[in-house]
């Protein structure tokens, strides 16, 4: 059994067994903890897991999105990826340019009611087609504010200037290994009630050289376990590994650190059928080595060999 995969089980266990019920923003309920952490080395294979099957394609363009500093859904939609639909879908949905039914609190609707289910369908696929065809309609209804890659890459400071954080940590990493200021922060106190279709939930992420290994530790303040945990799992891990490469070093360890931990209420019979399953043998990430740069690398730079996962388990979204 993967020591990697046994430690994101345990989690699901500890929360099941010790979680506190809490009420949350989406109304959905919670079994929460607050304060824990994992620990991957990402020596012993790449931490996807495999007790249920996560699609990495989705990981891995969401990450690209995140290095390519962009905002806006539109790559994503044309990577088939459709994770922050919902965000924008709302902005739209609640303007006045909306002409379509009522999608008040269509998240929870949709899944209630199916006659809605098929209404909400067939207008996100409006909404989907609009954002990859009309360009104005991208640029006001596809851009989710001063999101992740907006952070990482174009900080706005209080003199009007911008800092470039996930270029400055790599350049640090090179030339100063043993510093302690190696770190890439998305909250932004000014930008989060305001500018941001959705408070940054992986908050920091700091990184560590030795024994010729890049390390990397992320601060995450609030954390689905069963549907977001897995995602940030791997996204960072990947993260890790493309910069330890472009640093001429080896992917050391991926340390997790959770702030408030919670399973959703609808997601505890999906943790339970998971926990019952069997972990096998973890992947193993094959890069384009000729690609030296993390802002070079595209799609078809990134796979997996090896990944035999149980089938997935759907869960319903909490928005």
């Amino acid at each position: 059994m993967s020591k990697n995969e046994q430690v994101y089980l345990d989690l699901c266990q500890h929360v099941l067994d010790h979680g506190f019920q809490k009420g949350d923003r989406t109304g959905t309920g919670t079994y929460s903890v607050f304060g824990h952490q994992m620990r991957f080395n990402l020596q012993e294979g790449f931490p996807l897991l495999t007790t249920k099957r996560i699609p990495f394609r989705l990981i891995a363009s969401e990450l690209l999105w995140f290095i390519k500093g962009d905002t806006n859904i539109r790559f994503l939609l044309e990577h088939n990826n459709n994770i922050w639909n919902e965000w924008a879908f709302q902005n739209w949905v609640n303007s006045e340019d909306y002409k379509g039914p009522d999608m008040t609190d269509f998240g929870r609707r949709s899944l209630e009611d199916e006659a809605f289910h098929k209404v909400y369908v067939e207008q996100m696929e409006t909404f989907k087609k609009m954002i990859l065809k009309d360009d104005q309609f991208a640029q006001q209804y596809g851009d989710l504010g001063n999101v992740y890659g907006k952070q990482w890459r174009e900080w706005k400071t209080s003199q009007g200037d911008t800092i470039d954080q996930l270029k400055s940590v790599i350049e640090s990493i090179r030339n100063n290994p043993n510093s302690r200021r190696h770190i890439v922060t998305a909250w932004n106190p000014e930008d989060v009630p305001s500018n941001m279709a959705l408070p940054p939930c992986h908050t920091m992420f700091q990184f560590y050289v030795a024994d010729g290994k890049l390390s990397c530790q992320l601060y995450q303040r609030s954390a689905d376990i069963f549907l977001g945990v897995p995602f940030n799992i791997a996204s960072y891990a990947l993260l890790t590994h493309l910069i330890a490469h472009e640093c001429d070093l080896e992917p050391g360890d991926f340390i997790h650190t959770l702030g408030d931990a919670h399973i959703y209420s609808n997601h505890i019979e999906q943790v339970q059928k998971q926990l019952a399953r069997e972990p096998k043998q973890l992947p193993q990430l094959k890069i384009n080595e000729e690609k030296m740069s993390v802002f070079d690398f595209e799609m078809e730079d990134i796979e997996l060999e090896g990944y035999e996962p149980h089938p997935g388990i759907k869960a319903p979204v909490a928005v």
